[in-house]
């Protein structure tokens, strides 16, 4: 049991001023059924009973058990943070610089999520923490830029920036396929594998996803599976790949190839045109009735896929035109000249799948040889209603550890969230969880998810831009992220700022 005094100071400049606060002050108390005890004729000891002297001079105390008495404290820990790392912003509780590592040992994973309502600050932040922890720690970060604010990033870091659009020559193949290095828990020694079955999954998990299309059409089933599944099994296994490595390979009379197989030269994969004509040849052999619907009605609404055809959706069709080197510091794929209610979602899940086996695999099991990267992927929201892209975010979440590999999920609209059981996995694996401004419908959502105090719920909804609740593990503080005025020129994404900004430099010019 606790003996304590709750004591509050209100402070105006004026007596005016004062009534007028102290009666909001007893009537929002009023409404959570506290009540407020002027302290008549000892202000004087009680404003001296709250200043930092631990000298109660009310004399006056109220008990409490260990659970009521935690309740008091509106934070769990103002000492959040680590030894090594970058400066994230500075603790409003201490007023000292929080220092945050995104793969320190401490974390049980390196993945995040920052939500936040629109304009609280979520692009800014994750842009600053891009920034900082690639010239600081040497973090190389890719980003899914659906808003088209990430490409600024790229050139000052010394990135690329890629646009995939219907007019733009960027072809991505989602036939795309790469050996990884895997770790032998027994010897320790690595070996080179190649998973063509995962692979086989995730591709038709991606044409399914195009399939059903922006309706998720229900005339999609398990029938239709199996046929994309067959068809694309098939188109690997008639290049001759298999889960021999060596297998994904040719062998070239041209030594000047370098790559891990001296001698070879890597096959051409598979693309969605190939695939279309194996699915109609398949067709007219089939023989049975039970698959014939599920036929005509791929080869009908697979077509806006296929380039052969015209189709406005061809991006995915074809040999892959770059690829996803090691070493750059900010890789930008820029999404957003896609339409918004189906084709940007779709590219999402696609390019997830591409940045796994492009990006993510190439990286070492083995924590000393592996590099340190993150993958963005902004306004995560846009994947939820598609079933297929949420099972691989999830797959993605557990499995980027392993990678040395940070996913980073920057959205709005918690509520989708939580009311989405399948995506909860991505929630309870990602250690570091930052909360900006929320609207008042989404946060007793976050509330109940996270175990928030009253304190910290309430401080969500008072937060102006810039200011949030940081989650690292199970401590909690309060924080200011505050970009420096270089890092501004590049992070911003609010238009009238920028002008201001321009026109300031005009005048100083």
């Amino acid at each position: 049991m606790f003996s304590a005094s709750i004591i509050t100071t209100l402070f105006s400049y004026s007596k005016e001023d004062l009534d007028t606060s102290t009666e909001k002050l007893s009537s929002v108390m009023g409404k959570t059924l506290l009540t407020l005890k002027p302290a008549w004729a000892l202000q004087d000891e009680a404003f001296i009973s709250n200043m930092p002297y631990n000298d109660n001079k009310i004399n006056t105390y109220h008990t409490f058990d260990r659970n009521s008495m935690g309740t008091v404290f509106p934070f769990f820990n103002s000492m959040v943070g680590h030894n090594t790392g970058i400066p994230l912003g500075f603790n409003l509780q201490t007023g000292l610089p929080i220092i945050y590592d995104n793969f320190s040992k401490d974390l049980t994973n390196y993945n995040m999520v920052v939500f936040g309502k629109s304009g609280a600050g979520k692009g800014v932040t994750i842009k600053v923490i891009t920034a900082r922890s690639y010239v600081l720690q040497g973090i190389e970060t890719l980003a899914l830029d659906v808003e088209g604010e990430y490409g600024v990033v790229a050139e000052s870091l010394g990135g690329i920036s890629i646009v995939i659009s219907p007019t733009s020559k960027t072809i991505i193949n989602i036939f795309d396929l790469e050996t990884e290095i895997v770790l032998d828990e027994i010897t320790q020694k690595e070996k080179r594998v190649l998973n063509v079955e995962s692979k086989v999954e995730d591709v038709t998990q991606a044409i399914l996803t195009m399939a059903k299309g922006s309706t998720k059409s229900k005339e999609v089933n398990e029938i239709t599976k199996q046929i994309i599944s067959e068809v694309v099994s098939e188109e690997y296994r008639s290049l001759g790949i298999n889960s021999n490595p060596s297998s994904l390979y040719e062998d070239t009379a041209d030594k000047s190839i370098s790559n891990n197989f001296l001698g070879s030269k890597k096959k051409k994969m598979p693309t969605l045109g190939s695939w279309y004509k194996r699915l109609e040849r398949t067709a007219a052999e089939s023989t049975n009735d039970d698959y014939r619907f599920h036929f005509s009605y791929l080869l009908k609404v697979m077509k806006q896929y296929i380039r052969d055809f015209g189709g406005q959706l061809a991006y995915f069709d074809g040999q892959s035109t770059f690829d996803l080197g090691d070493h750059v510091p900010f890789i930008n794929l820029d999404i957003s000249q896609l339409e918004e209610r189906f084709a940007r979602p779709l590219a999402q899940q696609i390019l997830l799948s591409w940045v796994w086996e492009k990006y993510v695999k190439k990286n070492s099991e083995d924590k000393k040889k592996a590099n340190k990267k993150r993958v963005i992927v902004d306004e995560a929201w846009m994947l939820l209603p598609f079933p297929e892209a949420v099972d691989f975010l999830n797959t993605m979440a557990r499995r980027a550890r392993k990678r040395n590999v940070s996913l980073a999920l920057v959205s709005q609209r918690f509520q989708d969230f939580y009311e989405m059981s399948a995506v909860q996995a991505v929630l309870t694996s990602s250690d570091t969880k930052l909360f900006l401004a929320q609207d008042n419908a989404e946060i007793d959502y976050i509330r109940e998810t996270f175990k928030l105090s009253e304190g910290e719920a309430s401080f969500l909804a008072t937060a102006t831009v810039g200011k949030g609740l940081l989650k690292i593990g199970d401590d909690t503080t309060i924080l200011s992220i505050e970009p420096t005025q270089m890092e501004f020129e590049f992070v911003d994404t609010n238009i009238n700022t920028k002008v201001e900004r321009e026109k300031a430099k005009e005048k100083e010019n």
